[in-house]
């Protein structure tokens, strides 16, 4: 009994050394999870009023969901390292399915992320020139966001600055003398706007712009997602050891003190 509870204990299998390998996978983890939270903090925050000019919010959600990963992660760790600690097996077993749950949401903004890349380019082309057309001077979130795209982007109107011609604006506004939105103007002044001659404004796109702007963002939720998930794996495994090796000792040694 004593020979079976010395190779417990010994070797890349001991309860010892994988408490050692979780504590140091935790550290690491805890780190992570952070660096998760970031990103989608970022993504949050820096990309948000771009939002409005999208149909649908699976870009927000994405971020969303790696935000919730990011706060669980942190919590998850504190879990384990009591886990560990106090080599509590159930602990060690919520620890484990709290890695598998993060392990799924990861995944799926990942996979998300990816996918709706593919769908950017239509939504845009479908429903971006409508929003510039009728929510532009209407609806002060969307008026901010494509005064912003122009100005960053160096761009006039969804499709082309003659989109302005069209819109809402200034049909329902004759007093307007502006032609295009002064965030168009190459050098922004008050009513610079009343020339859109390409002296002027930027002519280029908006669509093209926004499109490879989210694009390259989802990228990057896409490679945070998918590439993080992974970690939970190895963390799942060595917890899972852990408890094996844990359930292992404890029950010959309680076998072998009632057998004295």
């Amino acid at each position: 009994m004593a020979a079976y509870r010395r190779r417990t204990y010994e070797g890349c299998c001991s309860v010892s050394f994988l408490k050692y390998v979780l504590y140091v996978f935790n550290v690491l983890f805890f780190f992570a999870g952070w660096a998760v939270l970031g990103v989608g903090l970022w993504t949050v925050i820096d990309k948000h009023h771009y939002v409005n000019l999208l149909a649908t919010s699976t870009y927000a959600a994405t971020s969303y969901i790696l935000i919730i990963a990011g706060i669980t992660v942190l919590f998850v760790t504190v879990i384990g390292c009591i886990g560990v600690r106090q080599e509590d097996r159930c602990l060690l077993l919520i620890y484990t399915f709290m890695l598998l749950l993060i392990f799924l949401l990861e995944a799926v903004a990942g996979i998300i992320a990816y996918v709706y890349q593919e769908q950017v380019r239509s939504e845009l082309a479908v429903y971006m020139n409508g929003t510039f057309n009728s929510y532009y001077y209407f609806d002060q979130g969307r008026t901010d966001a494509i005064d912003s795209l122009q100005r960053k982007y160096k761009c006039c109107g969804a499709l082309d600055f003659e989109d302005w011609h069209y819109s809402r604006w200034l049909k329902e506004n004759p007093d307007v003398k502006n032609k295009v939105p002064d965030s168009c103007c190459i050098t922004e002044t008050p009513s610079c706007g009343v020339r859109d001659h390409p002296s002027n404004i930027h002519d280029d796109s908006c669509i093209g712009a926004l499109e490879k702007e989210i694009k390259d963002h989802l990228n990057i939720l896409g490679a945070v997602g998918l590439g993080f998930c992974f970690v939970q794996v190895f963390g799942m495994i060595i917890s899972c050891c852990l408890y094996i090796s844990i359930r292992d000792y404890i029950g010959p040694k309680k076998h072998y003190n009632y057998e004295r």
